[in-house]
């Protein structure tokens, strides 16, 4: 039997590389608790409103409470700031500063998907309209 092998195109199969996708993750630099909280980054944010996020906070950091917590974006009060649905008001330690090396963060989740929403759910359309939340490919291949 003969086996016939063709050579496979470069970015057939590129990994996965995290810079190439929006929204992303970031650094937290302080958390504001409240009725909503207020989450400051390092950097500015590629965040929009109805993104859905989760804080990874390491318990060194305060806030313990808040850790593997969800939410969605409410409002973008400052390039580096994100204020979410998540009600931090009653028996939430407040943020401080560490110097452990795992850093807390915000990341966004979803996965990929188009079309336009309305009330019967997401409906293929063939469009290249994002839902918000979704992950979005930016790679310059």
């Amino acid at each position: 039997m003969t086996v016939i092998s063709f050579p496979i195109p470069p970015y057939s199969n590129p990994p996965i590389e995290p810079q190439f996708y929006q929204p992303s993750r970031f650094v937290i630099s302080n958390v504001t608790l409240g009725a909503t909280t207020i989450v400051t980054t390092t950097v500015d944010m590629n965040y929009v409103i109805g993104n859905t996020v989760r804080l990874s906070i390491p318990p060194t950091f305060g806030c313990r409470q808040l850790n593997e917590t969800q939410g969605y974006v409410l409002s973008l009060p400052a390039s580096n700031q994100v204020e979410l649905s998540i009600n931090s008001s009653v028996g939430v330690d407040a943020y401080t500063t560490s110097s452990a090396t795992t850093k807390p963060q915000i990341l966004a989740i979803g996965d990929i998907n188009s079309g336009q929403i309305n009330s019967n759910g997401i409906v293929n359309s063939n469009t290249n309209v994002s839902v918000p939340g979704a992950f979005i490919n930016i790679s310059p291949n």
